[in-house]
């Protein structure tokens, strides 16, 4: 008892600490009888070596006088199938985290207990010891520095022969947890950015390069399931399948950001290694192909996830060798007519990234395009091309840009902007011919027919489209034809034709305000920088092949359907401005009073519970299903912007005044008289509340099994004649607040003479 007191009130001192390494020196064996006294040893010493770190120097120093580490190792060493090498490995983690000084690390480094402790034989095999060792590994890349690196390595002549740290965590590099990847990931760019030559020369060198080559591969398995997933033959686009394309998008994107920081290490040997890797086994495996310039040699791609992939390489990864390789097999047909000048350029420039041969030459990776290809290239640069036949089945980049495709046109395209406003590519302007074909009228064209298509593609087609053209007209120079002009109003007016259709809709009330807010977010995206376009819409594109227009019963579809119109309608009157003045419109005035008598404004005002003059009330009955049948007044209402149906009971004491017990929009009641029961007058009420979701833009509007159940009232009138003037009386007052939001909207809905906007646009070049 005395014993267990003292303890307890002395835990940290100097003698309880060595008498916890004596009871853990007097352990012969592990086993199931002991293993909890053990790790309560283990626990015990932990905690008084990290106390002591910070606060009692003698502990440390009692800490390697009797060689505590090495009783680490022994314990490791005995314990059989005691299970004792997790809590060993997780109070050692603790430990090394917790240590602050300097002296304290290197000594932990030193004496290789650390190394044992590394290259010990564990049992990974159906347990959980997997995520506290990489966690162990963890923890000591994150002591290293250029002073106790070489503490982890064994060297022989001043070549690193051994180093468990970083040999033994790549076995885990194809681990299938996420925590263990993110760990290998964290753990070898510790090492890469500390700056030791031989151990640079380590990792680059077989059989430890291999790594590299190993992530590659894996990245190459997750294009091919997302390639899966995006030809998929389902013609609906599910919400389970957008979901998986979006996570297995998002693993590769997590693979191309760990490329990225491998590179952004700068150190030449690590950055030629990851190059070579990532442009032989990866970019040209799939670009080639896909640009008729070699077959596939086993691994195919199609040709919007291979614009996806590489799209976003550059984005990502970027870097002179990689943007100005991929440039150059891009642009490969197009070099033919000027071979001679490239061959002088290849001859007489000593930079390594001029040209895409001597680009590939200079990187040793100049195989992947000519074994196979011989009758068409020359290694040492004497022809670039020489089967003008091969080369007219060549179209390149251009075939896609000028396809039927609309996934396909938008990628491509998007693929050339990336190069053509990086700042690694080292072409000439002169030398550009595929980026400057970017520049033709012909791609507004193509883009112009997407936009004016009939009937109208999704939404999400159309608004990446628009972006497309606002970036083109921004591109440079450009004059537009009456072709241009004719297509471009052709596809105003139906845009104007859609939204008047939206005006006759169940969501008619909600046009000025979505109008106000998607107006923001369109002047938004149409300003933003091209680097901040994510290349992924090309897969949502290739999945999403619903049409905007469409009937349908649902309230919370025909509200997405509506914000689409309304986002397509902006798109649309931006791109008219720019066409005619050469800026964005500046956001319309849609605001406008109210108007409207005494009683309308007691009726606009109108909430559960309050109170309202009946005046305009029309009796008649309604049966709620917790409260039986109710005599009521159903009082319809349009007050501007603003309408409404309220049913209100009669108040017990003010007889021309009501209590209201429920309301509901005019918008979408459609009221319909009952075949058999001509008394009965049904109301379709919308339940979908806009504003308890963040509805963002979608470019196919997918019928969801659980979407809102919209509700019905069913009211009964005295007589046939009261329920027909009813229903007569609820149109009425829609109409009148339809016309008024029509009335708002006028100016915007004008229609477009392309004479004039021909007239506009001449007075100014694009």
């Amino acid at each position: 008892m005395w014993r267990t007191v003292w303890r307890s009130i002395d835990r940290f001192s100097l003698q309880h600490f060595k008498y916890v390494i004596n009871e853990l020196r007097k352990i012969k064996v592990v086993d199931q009888h002991n293993r909890e006294l053990v790790i309560d040893l283990l626990q015990t010493i932990v905690e008084i070596v990290t106390y002591g770190d910070r606060q009692d120097p003698f502990i440390f120093e009692c800490f390697m006088e009797y060689q505590v580490l090495a009783e680490f190792v022994r314990i490791l060493k005995i314990s059989g199938n005691s299970k004792i090498e997790a809590p060993l490995l997780q109070y050692l983690s603790i430990m090394i985290q917790n240590m602050g000084s300097e002296h304290a690390i290197y000594y932990c480094l030193s004496n290789d207990y650390i190394n044992t402790i590394i290259a010990h034989q564990y049992d990974f095999d159906g347990g959980d010891l997997a995520p506290y060792y990489v966690s162990f590994l963890r923890a000591v890349s994150g002591k290293i520095n250029r002073d106790t690196l070489c503490l982890l390595v064994r060297v022989n002549r001043d070549v690193v022969t051994s180093f468990p740290l970083y040999t033994e965590i790549l076995k885990f590099a194809q681990h299938g947890e996420k925590m263990i990847q993110t760990a290998v990931h964290a753990l070898t760019l510790n090492i890469f950015n500390v700056s030791d030559d031989m151990v640079y020369q380590f990792v680059t060198s077989p059989p430890a390069s291999q790594y590299f080559s190993d992530l590659v591969y894996s990245l190459r398995e997750k294009c091919l399931r997302l390639d899966v997933l995006v030809q998929a033959t389902d013609e609906t686009c599910t919400k389970q399948r957008r979901k998986e394309i979006l996570l297995e998008s998002d693993e590769i994107v997590d693979d191309l950001y760990y490329f990225k920081d491998i590179l952004s290490v700068g150190e030449p040997r690590l950055s030629k290694v990851v190059t070579q890797d990532l442009l032989n086994l990866l970019v040209f495996p799939i670009l080639i192909p896909l640009l008729q310039l070699r077959q596939s040699n086993g691994f195919y791609v199609s040709a919007v996830t291979t614009l996806y992939i590489v799209s976003y390489l550059l984005v990502v990864v970027g870097g002179k060798n990689i943007v100005n390789a991929v440039a150059g097999v891009i642009l490969y047909p197009y070099m033919t007519p000027r071979r001679d000048a490239a061959k002088e350029e290849i001859t007489n420039s000593s930079s390594d990234t001029h040209f895409f041969l001597n680009l590939l030459r200079d990187m040793e990776i100049m195989e992947i395009v000519g074994s196979e290809s011989q009758k068409d290239e020359n290694i040492n640069g004497n022809h670039i091309c020489g089967n003008d036949d091969v080369r007219l089945e060549r179209n390149g980049i251009l075939m896609y840009v000028f396809s039927d495709n609309h996934s396909l046109l938008l990628a491509s395209l998007l693929l050339l902007l990336i190069l053509a406003e990086s700042k690694d590519l080292d072409y000439t302007s002169d030398s550009m011919i595929g980026l400057s074909d970017i520049q033709d009228p012909m791609v507004f064209y193509a883009l112009l027919k997407v936009l004016a298509s009939q009937p109208p593609l999704c939404a999400l087609i159309q608004w990446h489209t628009g972006w497309f053209m606002q970036k083109l007209l921004n591109f440079q120079v450009m004059t537009l034809g009456e072709q241009h002009l004719h297509l471009f109003n052709t596809s105003y007016q139906q845009s104007c034709e859609r939204l008047q259709k939206e005006l006759d809709g169940c969501w008619f009330d909600c046009i000025l305000d979505t109008m106000k807010d998607e107006w923001e977010n369109c002047e938004t995206a149409l300003k933003e920088p091209l680097k901040s376009k994510s290349p992924s819409f090309a897969l949502e594109l290739a999945v999403c092949k619903q049409s905007t227009d469409g009937n349908t019963n649902s309230s919370d579809t025909a509200w997405e359907i509506m914000v689409d119109v309304v986002k397509v309608f902006i798109l649309h009157l931006q791109l008219k401005a720019l066409i005619s003045k050469g800026e964005l419109l500046e956001k319309p005035l849609l605001d406008s009073a109210d108007s409207g008598t005494s009683n309308s404004l007691d009726i606009a005002s109108a909430s559960f519970g309050s109170e309202v003059y009946l005046g305009s009330g029309i009796p008649c009955r309604i049966a709620f299903s917790n409260a039986g049948i109710r005599d009521i007044y159903m009082i319809p209402a349009a007050r501007g912007l603003s309408g409404k149906v309220i049913l209100a009971e009669k108040h017990p004491f003010r007889s021309q005044r009501g209590v209201v017990i429920a309301i509901a929009p005019l918008a979408g009641l459609r009221p319909t008289i009952d075949e058999d029961h001509p008394t009965w007058l049904h109301l379709w009420i919308r339940e979908f509340d806009p504003r308890s979701k963040a509805r963002k833009s979608r470019g196919c509007n997918s019928h969801v099994s659980n979407s809102a159940v919209d509700g019905r009232w069913t009211l009964g009138f005295p007589s046939a004649k009261g329920c027909e003037i009813a229903r007569l009386l609820i149109l009425e007052e829609t109409y009148k607040q339809r016309s008024f939001i029509k009335s708002l909207l006028a100016p915007l809905l004008q229609k477009n003479d392309p004479g004039n906007l021909c007239n506009e646009q001449a007075g100014r070049k694009l």
